[in-house]
């Protein structure tokens, strides 16, 4: 059931000490049914500094201004049909602060930024009945709190009005609503017939004028301590929290040391902070896992985690977050190491520092321009260089060395993607007891292709030391069997294909649904990063070619290309997105009419909330790579567009998926298959989705998500670790 926190911000979210902060954010990091919503009267840009502190949980909406502003917290933007109600009778701060100049004990605010409202600070003695009955005159209403703030708003603007609102655009109910506040501007909110706790410290007219209200609770605890007991009494967290939230907060207090100067040093704390008995620094780790990145980057102002609740990053942090034993060993790459903040989370990550030459020699040259191109089944776009190869045999043999420490004896290890094909190899050479085994997320391409790799010798020979090898499709692991064929005590092969947060997913798109606004004529969606492999090109081609044989779409089909560049640096896709951008103002420029354009290109990336409102907006999720692991997005879109309430008139959208994609195989032709090295193929499976009746649609959908299944990403990264240790003993050397 979901569970609404209300909270201002200072003296109750923000009060406390900072061990209370941290136990409150890690309670609700450990209820994600509980959505967090801010109420306070700061503006915009001062909740953005609020946002950058590391003890602040993210809030899902915000109301700002005293009431006058609803965010929407994924994204920071307006909620405009909401803010409009409550701004209907605003006559501006121009008009409002010229009619109150007469009282000079009011001084206005000049240091805080403000929207929709004004205030002022003035002293109790002085609110007088003259000057509330010129704030009525305006036709606005009036707030005066701590003895201090004069707050001059709309009629219909109160924190509890905005609420009140909010509440009904969602659905909540008031008995799932907690509100929490310190003074007499937050009073409003009491009034709604929800929870209500009342903070330790909280101001005396506030006290007063809730003391007999049943449903509020009264904690002698000062802020976030407060909000967290009245969570525990009303069981939305339980009693244990509190304790497991001060153990992890201990181990963050591990990170506030981290210096990036002295990475390994940082890494064996985190090593220290989150071991069991059996596992502490010196015995080793049962499990080691490695990825070569962290689940958070650093932005150069804060700690950026995945947007996406899907994808081998988040999967990783459910599966640690879920009980997963063991530690996390990823690269602290290049700008990252001047970051000395501490990390918001818990997770028992153990770094491993590359300096900025060789994150790029590893990964932007070795990993995207040579490996790459052959993964993707395109040998031709791949460069060999054997500088930047010695960097990715140079990064490999740190993680090997980074395992080999602190893996116990006979551990199990589980290593992802091409990034780390050499560690095999190095670890069966210094740690033949361990039990080693790689999960592809990406395709894995035909023997005759990875053999035009310069270092394919070098490289078999390392992936011949797995014990264990997994693919999403039974086709990539056969493609694997068969470029080993030739090597001794090849690994066992499995398919596991990796499923989304299925829950999450759902429950974003019912929340989203009613606030998506109806889209003008059809619209074709693709949302991913740009690649080459993902044939963004060949859709606007094929979009030209659909309009030239349907001129009567002219005006009524939108494009939408949600392509966010890649990180700084890589350069392999230059020349694609040049092209691109020269493609889209082609098409765009020769069929433009009046404010439409057929191709709206979006560089940059969403956050996920908008994404699955793109979901849920979109007629068609096209889907086209020339070669993929599986393609979460496909499967994200059916499962935000399955739980949709409604979909209108037109029925659900259509999946369009490349017979390429790994999801094709899950998937099957349930979704209309397409293929994307054919021109006159993809251009005629989108006009035949667009051509599908509402009945043609439901059919299709319903197949789908019965197809999608509902395995959680957690559940499936424990079964790989259990059939990665599941590995017969034959043939391996025996354990130290």
């Amino acid at each position: 059931m979901s569970r609404i926190l209300v909270t201002d911000l200072d003296g109750t979210l923000l009060g406390g000490t900072r061990d209370d902060r941290r136990r409150l954010r890690e309670a609700l990091a450990r209820h994600p049914e509980v959505t967090l919503v801010f109420a306070t009267g700061r503006g915009l840009a001062s909740i953005h500094e609020v946002l950058r502190d590391p003890l602040v949980p993210r809030p899902r909406w915000i109301i700002a201004d005293v009431g006058a502003t609803v965010i929407d917290g994924t994204d920071l933007t307006p909620v405009d049909s909401l803010q409009g109600q409550l701004r209907a009778d605003w006559p501006g701060p121009e008009r409002v602060r010229a009619a109150l100049r007469r009282f000079p004990a009011l001084t206005y605010q000049q240091d805080v930024v403000q929207d929709g409202r004004c205030s002022y600070y003035l002293a109790p003695d002085q609110l007088t009945a003259e000057l509330t009955a010129a704030v009525e005159a305006l036709g606005c209403t009036w707030v005066h709190s701590a003895d201090r703030y004069f707050d001059v708003l709309p009629t219909g603007a109160s924190k509890g009005n905005a609420l009140r609102a909010l509440a009904g655009k969602l659905g909540w109910a008031p008995q799932d609503i907690l509100v929490a506040g310190d003074s007499l501007n937050d009073l409003s909110l009491f009034r709604l017939g929800a929870h209500g706790v009342a903070v330790g410290g909280a101001e005396a007219a506030l006290l007063t004028a809730v003391a007999d209200d049943p449903l509020v609770h009264r904690p002698r605890r000062r802020g976030t301590a407060g909000i967290h007991a009245a969570l525990r009494t009303l069981g939305w967290v339980t009693t244990s929290d509190a304790s497991d939230a001060s153990d992890a907060s201990d181990a963050f207090d591990a990170s506030d040391a981290f210096d990036a100067s002295d990475a390994f040093d940082a890494s064996d704390a985190f090593d220290a902070s989150d071991a069991s008995d059996a596992e502490r620094p010196g015995r080793g780790h049962s499990l080691v896992v490695a990825y070569h990145r962290p689940p958070l980057h650093w932005t150069g102002g804060t700690w950026q985690s995945p947007a996406s609740p899907n994808g081998i990053l988040p999967t990783l942090t459910s599966a640690f977050t879920d009980g997963l034993p063991g530690i996390w060993v990823a690269a602290l790459a290049g700008g990252d190491q001047r970051a000395t903040h501490p990390h918001p989370t818990a997770l028992p990550l153990s770094l491993v520092p590359l300096s900025p030459a060789q994150w790029t020699g590893y990964f932007h040259r070795a990993g995207k321009e040579t490996l790459w191109p052959v993964l993707m089944s395109e040998p031709h776009r791949s460069v060999f260089d054997e500088h930047t190869w010695t960097e990715y045999r140079a990064v490999n043999a740190q993680f090997a060395e980074h395992i080999s420490t602190r893996a116990a004896p006979g551990a199990t290890v589980w290593l992802h993607d091409y990034n780390l094909w050499l560690v095999p190899g190095l670890l069966r050479t210094t740690r033949p007891d361990l039990r080693t085994g790689l999960f592809h997320h990406t395709p894995f391409p035909p023997p005759e292709i990875f053999a035009t790799l310069p270092a394919a010798a070098e490289l078999r020979t390392s992936l011949a030391c797995l014990d264990w090898a997994g693919f999403h499709t039974a086709a990539f692991a056969d493609n694997f069997r068969r470029t080993l064929a030739d090597e001794v005590g090849r690994p066992r092969t499995a398919v596991h294909p990796l499923g989304v947060d299925r829950p999450a997913i759902e429950a974003l798109a019912r929340r989203r649904a009613p606030l998506r606004q109806p889209a003008a004529g059809s619209v074709v969606l693709s949302v991913e990063r740009l690649d080459y492999a993902k044939a963004p090109i060949q859709k606007v081609d094929a979009i030209a070619r659909l309009l030239t044989r349907r001129p009567e779409l002219r005006g009524r089909l939108t494009f939408r290309l949600v392509c966010p560049p890649p990180e700084p640096g890589l350069t392999a896709y230059d020349s694609t997105r040049d092209l691109l951008e020269h493609r889209v103002a082609d098409v765009n420029d020769t069929w433009a009419e009046g404010g439409w354009r057929p191709v709206d290109y979006v560089p940059r990336s969403l956050s996920f909330p908008e994404v699955i409102d793109q979901y849920l907006t979109a007629d068609v999720l096209w889907v086209t790579s020339l070669q993929d692991g599986m393609n979460l997005t496909a499967k994200e879109f059916v499962a935000a567009q399955a739980a949709a309430p409604t979909h209108g008139a037109d029925g659900p959208g259509v999946l369009v998926l490349s017979r390429h994609a790994g999801a094709a195989d899950e998937l099957g032709d349930a979704a209309l298959l397409t293929d994307p090295r054919s021109p006159d193929d993809l251009t005629s499976v989108l006009a035949r989705a667009l051509a599908l009746t509402p009945d043609e649609r439901r059919t299709r959908m319903d197949r789908l998500s019965r197809l999608l299944g509902h395995q959680r990403p957690a559940d499936w990264a424990a079964g790989i670790v259990h059939a990665i240790r599941a590995d017969s003993d034959a043939g391996r050397p025996p354990t130290v």
